[in-house]
């Protein structure tokens, strides 16, 4: 017998803002990874109203929206307050269709786990019409609520960050107990994400190359990435390569992070970063649990929280390769993120002291994964140690 929590409904952080758009809105798009909880997300919420509800894997039912979408209206929507449509990315010329649904009044929610809804085919046609909602697994406070974790100690907060950024943050995932059942979901979810949602929705056939490229992106996790080095070692052409990485960041898979410049078209010619949207999908591809939180996982990790408190980080790196973690850009303000697995002596080094030197922010943080919380002044600006639950705090307070 499996250890396999039974499964329950997690409110979701975007729940305010998720209702806040449907008052303004008759179509949202709700796109992110495949099991991040789109479906579970949008059936909690249609309770309220006279719904139906529609999966796109069902090929009656994408047949019948390819082929006529008014008789998919009859058969569908008619007589109901709000239709879910779910992984609308594999239907056919579905901006048109989902266009003229919306203008006869008709009030939608649609799912994607591909950014491909958002191409140019697709959303030129709902331009004005949708309002796009992106949601990842997990978060570090949904986690904490999925585990009913109502009070903590320093030691219960590090075992919490810890089980997250070693197994990621997909929902099935985190209501899993069994560590080997976690894992094997890890697979299965890396797999048809390989198979499903990059190489058959972006037509890769070479499924040996697209893994070696999955395998290398991994064991780099947070490094650099030189395209010219990586083509060369997976003996693949630079179109390749591209044509990969596109299909894997537009499938939610991994981001590529750009450097922060005040000259805005050096951040076109510099290497990018790459990071994993999850954690504990980026250590089963190469199956690594580590015991002990290591360096580059844990950045990583925080790489995934900042992005799912809705900013977008660049790293900063200088020509003498002195270099800051993260740079948020917020209004006018820059703000320098440091990663540290372990902070116990209030130290800043100097590449945070040459960020705060050059471009004068008002607010620092240093994350740790262990260490002691406090502040610190230079040069004017406020320097915060802070843990994940402090960090989340301070993001949401910037917002």
């Amino acid at each position: 017998m499996d250890c396999i929590s039974k499964l329950m409904y997690v409110k979701r952080d975007l729940k305010e803002h998720f209702s806040s758009v449907s008052e303004s809105y008759n179509m949202i798009a709700v796109v992110g990874a495949r099991q991040a909880g789109k479906t579970t997300f949008l059936k909690e919420q249609m309770k309220k109203y006279d719904s139906s509800y529609v999966l796109f894997d069902d090929p009656d039912a994408r047949a019948l929206f390819d082929e006529d979408v008014k008789k998919f209206e009859m058969q569908y929507i008619e007589g109901h307050e709000l239709s879910v449509l779910d992984e609308v990315q594999h239907c056919r010329d579905s901006g048109s269709k989902l266009k003229y649904l919306v203008d006869t009044g008709r009030k939608l929610w649609i799912t994607s786990s591909s950014e491909i809804l958002m191409s140019k085919e697709i959303l030129f046609y709902l331009v004005g019409r949708v309002s796009i909602v992106r949601l990842y697994p997990f978060s570090h406070s949904e986690f904490i609520k999925a585990k009913k974790q109502k009070a903590t100690t320093i030691t219960i907060s590090k075992r919490m960050v810890w089980e997250h950024m070693t197994y990621g943050g997909y929902p099935k995932v985190v209501l899993t107990k069994d560590p080997n059942m976690k894992k094997i979901i890890l697979r299965d979810l890396y797999e048809t994400m390989i198979l499903k949602d990059v190489a058959r929705t972006f037509s890769i056939s070479d499924m040996n190359a697209l893994e070696q490229l999955s395998r290398y992106l991994a064991i780099n996790t947070a490094n650099l990435i030189s395209y010219d080095n990586t083509t060369k070692t997976l003996g693949i052409t630079f179109p390749t390569l591209k044509k990969y990485l596109d299909a894997m960041e537009k499938s939610y898979f991994i981001v590529r992070v750009k450097p922060y410049f005040t000259n805005k078209n050096k951040e076109l010619t510099k290497q990018p970063k790459i990071y994993f949207l999850d954690c504990g999908l980026r250590n089963i591809i190469i199956d690594d649990f580590p015991v002990k939180p290591d360096g580059k996982v844990f950045e990583n990790y925080v790489f995934s929280e900042v992005i799912k408190a809705g900013y977008i980080p660049k790293y900063w790196r200088t020509k003498s390769k002195v270099e800051v973690d993260f740079v948020l850009e917020h209004k006018k303000d820059v703000i320098p993120i440091e990663v540290k697995v372990s902070e116990g002596s209030y130290s800043i080094d100097k590449s945070l002291h040459s960020f705060i030197n050059n471009y004068k922010p008002k607010k620092a943080y240093i994350v740790f994964y262990e260490g002691k919380k406090g502040t610190k002044k230079v040069n004017g600006c406020k320097v915060s140690f802070v843990d994940m639950a402090g960090l989340n705090s301070a993001l949401g307070k910037i917002r």
